[in-house]
């Protein structure tokens, strides 16, 4: 029996979803504008990349294909004469276009309801939830209460956290109650406990996560650590992870997938704090994971340092180093093996604000288990979930329809 390897670039969309105009995303094109700005050159920053965007073994397993499924057009210098997998695209039903619900989708549990939300208004939170976090965790108050991107309320806020003790609560577009805090000034276990009773607090308002955000440093040079947390909702239904666990498989997490699905269906949990530890991680697996197991991986930090930062020559650069290590994986997969890279949502680096983006995902599907081939449209990320428990031979999910693979 084959094993399975879903691995998440995290907000690598591929062009605006026929419904992103609903959520004001119409245009969006994550991997088509990163492509085409470096084409211009103007993706380029002295020591760190230059020149068209050069990524080899992920066009050559159809990535540039699977964007002109959905714009139309190849995006520049990710075409490939050779072609190694088989490539799709995939339109998201979930009403979100946020982590969870790209994840849980992906795995046979679409989200169907729709989210609760803050309102972009000063205060943003309730006051009934403020006072009840500041009096039940012995707080002198809190800072910030407002929308606002990580690094910058952490800039504005961090030194008047440090000196009162106050922690920075802040959310975005998405589901989310976010919590950034000193990690010595104010304590990471402290931060944990902090994120924990809020997330018992946000009961009743149906809001995703809640994000442990810890930072380092002195005023004026503020840096995020990657003890970051989530604590979310558990998933709406049963998941390809609950059925890969209860038939008594292997469900290795890599990454923040644990913190995604409530720590709900797998049987390991690593984690590691940068993209290089995490495919150290997955090559770790695909030498000892056992037959009929799966291993999931998401790798964070496309969307939280290049795509939320609006960094194109950032976000061009860790493509770039990711695509060689992708090249000397391929060979490491065993007879039966099947590997999956897709996405969870975009997040395009030259779009308006600091938000994700609602897009279409890729689905490169290469290995032994599969041939070369076009998959075409897909209209759900649950497809993914769907192929994987069929090649893993367990009883179908709720959602989504298998990819042939030959």
């Amino acid at each position: 029996m084959g094993r399975a390897f879903i691995l998440v670039l995290d907000s690598l969309g591929i062009g605006w979803a026929p419904d992103a105009d609903r959520f004001g995303d119409a245009g969006a094109d994550t991997l088509g504008h990163i492509a085409e700005t470096c084409a211009r050159g103007k993706g380029d920053r002295q020591g760190l990349r230059a020149g068209p965007l050069n990524l080899p073994c992920l066009s050559s397993l159809g990535i540039g294909l699977a964007a002109q499924l959905v714009t139309g057009t190849v995006p520049p210098n990710l075409g490939s004469p050779v072609l190694r997998g088989r490539f799709a695209a995939a339109r998201e039903i979930s009403r979100g276009k946020d982590t969870p619900s790209g994840h849980w989708e992906m795995a046979g549990a679409p989200v169907t309801f729709d989210w609760g939300y803050f309102p972009d208004t000063v205060p943003t939170f309730p006051k009934e939830l403020t006072d009840a976090l500041i009096q039940r965790a012995g707080l002198p108050g809190i800072l910030g209460d407002k929308h606002a991107s990580g690094t910058e309320i952490i800039a504005e806020l961090g030194a008047e956290h440090m000196t009162t003790g106050k922690p920075i609560c802040y959310t975005s577009a998405d589901s989310v109650f976010q919590i950034a805090a000193h990690e010595e000034t104010f304590g990471l276990d402290r931060l944990l406990a902090l994120c924990e009773l809020a997330r018992q607090l946000l009961e009743g308002y149906n809001i995703g996560r809640v994000i442990a955000r810890p930072f380092m440093g002195e005023p004026g040079n503020f840096t995020r650590t990657a003890n970051r947390r989530d604590y979310s909702l558990e998933p709406p239904a049963e998941t390809l992870l609950d059925r890969l666990k209860a038939a008594g498989r292997e469900v290795i997490a890599v990454g923040k997938i644990s913190d995604i699905f409530a720590h709900r269906g797998m049987t390991k949990s690593v984690k590691g704090p940068s993209s290089d530890a995490l495919f150290d991680l997955v090559e770790t697996e695909v030498a000892a994971a056992p037959d009929g197991s799966l291993t999931f991986a998401n790798f964070v930090e496309f969307d939280s340092e290049w795509g939320h930062r609006r960094d194109v020559p950032g976000y061009a650069a860790a493509l770039e180093h990711l695509d060689p290590r992708l090249t000397a994986f391929i060979p490491k997969l065993r007879p039966g093996d099947l590997a999956v890279v897709t996405a969870d949502h975009g997040c395009d680096p030259t779009w308006k604000g600091t938000d994700h983006t609602r897009e279409c995902v890729p689905v490169l599907l290469f290995g032994p288990a599969a041939l070369p081939g076009c998959a075409g449209m897909r209209e759900t990320f649950a497809d993914v979930g769907q192929t994987v428990a069929r090649h893993l031979g367990i009883d179908p999910l709720e959602c989504g329809e298998p990819i042939e693979l030959r």
